[in-house]
């Protein structure tokens, strides 16, 4: 009897941690058009050219709804998967710090924290969801 209650603890506790994993799900890149942006180049930029840009930052909000809520939270407010996007600072520095990390993603010791976007999502897709992203910057802790 005492194995069994053991055996179907291990059971539920194993099916809510895999629920929890399902329930974050896979990341699969969602194509953004950026054809009403003006085209950056084939150099990728270290600073951010749409900074404050109207429509930038409007598609910016749907591409990060689409390919970054998931983990960084509903606009950008995170619920503790990954870390609260709108503490990052709004300078040339954290541009250039944003846009590698978005291209090459995030590993660590073997485990993906953070799937690389580059070969996903263009430069200027990428800037516009930074963009998008300083709209919702706070200081606040």
């Amino acid at each position: 009897m005492k194995t069994t209650a053991i055996v179907t603890a291990l059971i539920a506790l194993g099916s809510m941690t895999t629920m929890r994993v399902e329930a974050h799900g896979d990341v699969v890149p969602q194509a953004v058009d950026v054809s009403t942006l003006k085209p950056v180049g084939s150099d990728w930029l270290k600073e951010n050219p749409y900074r404050g840009d109207k429509e930038a930052i409007r598609i910016g909000s749907s591409a990060y709804n689409q390919n970054c809520a998931r983990c960084h939270g509903l606009e950008a407010v995170s619920g503790g998967i990954a870390p609260d996007l709108r503490h990052l600072p709004v300078d040339a520095e954290t541009d250039d710090y944003f846009i590698n990390t978005v291209r090459r993603g995030r590993v660590r010791n073997g485990a993906v924290y953070m799937p690389p976007f580059e070969q996903a999502l263009s430069q200027e897709a990428i800037w516009a969801i930074r963009s998008y992203i300083e709209t919702r910057h706070t200081d606040d802790d």
